[in-house]
């Protein structure tokens, strides 16, 4: 289901028939180094993280992450964008990883943008916040870039690692 498109990418609710696309985005290089490896391996982990995490935050919240697709490519899936609620922070976040051919070229801020907008003007979300590792330098400047503003160190998990809480009123 097509929940935004911008002029390169349709933005569209992620469905078990993604296991594929999304084993091979938690194995990058990038998401194990700056979000951490999930121990996904095959394809029925991939269905059952699908099932546990995005379906379940669309049923809960009535958003969650999405899959982006390229339309200059045929509609390839080049990566994720959206918005996760945690028990442990405070706001809901927004949040964005793309396979590693397509980092660096815009699709993050395209897709940001688009859904910050969302996230304002659908789900009426007032705040959005992030949360980054102090070495994630790319995620950093596209925060920043997206006007989300440092506000303090967290350590929202069980690994006691220190992130980077970056926060925005939309």
């Amino acid at each position: 289901m097509i929940i935004a498109e911008t002029s390169r990418l349709i933005i569209s609710k992620i469905t078990l028939d993604d296991a594929p696309f999304f084993l091979e985005l938690v194995n990058t290089p990038g998401w194990i180094k700056f979000i951490g490896d999930r121990k996904i391996k095959t394809l029925k982990q991939a269905q059952e993280a699908i099932k546990n995490g995005h379906l379940n935050s669309y049923q809960t919240y009535g958003f969650g992450f999405y899959k982006l697709q390229l339309k200059e490519q045929n509609n390839k899936t080049i990566g994720t964008c959206g918005l996760i609620k945690r028990d442990s922070i405070d706001y809901v976040e927004i949040g964005f990883a793309m396979l590693p051919d397509y980092e660096g070229k815009g699709f993050g801020f395209e897709s940001s943008k688009a859904i910050l907008e969302l996230a304002k003007n659908q789900f009426n979300i007032n705040e959005i916040s992030a949360i980054a590792l102090p070495t994630n330098v790319n995620s950093i400047k596209l925060l920043e870039k997206l006007g989300l503003s440092f506000e303090k160190r967290v350590k929202p998990f069980e690994d006691d690692e220190e992130l980077l809480l970056f926060v925005k009123t939309l």
